[in-house]
């Protein structure tokens, strides 16, 4: 039941932050004079740590849900692999994130 809950918040958080980061790129893309309210929310990084972290585990629990509809009774077991997937991606991608140099 958590993982089917969590699976649909996080969706709904990623159009939520994509909205965000859609609308905001908009606005600093063909706006002469930037908003600040449209540069702070883009290079928030706790914006990009949510969208990552809700789109790396949406990604795998949508692949745990595809794998149960495949046949595999392990339901446990797959909760978690993929839960340890998921920490394991995220922890790489937000080092990535944090660490980068541009």
């Amino acid at each position: 039941m958590f993982i089917w809950v969590f699976h649909r918040v996080t969706g709904l958080l990623l159009i939520g932050l994509l909205a965000v980061k859609f609308l905001t790129s908009f606005f600093l893309m063909t706006k002469a004079q930037k908003p600040d309210w449209a540069l702070l929310l883009h290079t928030n990084p706790l914006t990009d740590t949510f969208l990552i972290v809700a789109g790396v585990y949406h990604a795998f629990y949508g692949l745990r849900t595809i794998v149960i509809d495949l046949g595999v009774r392990k339901e446990k077991a797959l909760f978690w692999i993929f839960t340890s997937l998921g920490t394991l991606v995220t922890a790489a991608l937000l080092v990535i994130y944090y660490t980068r140099d541009y």
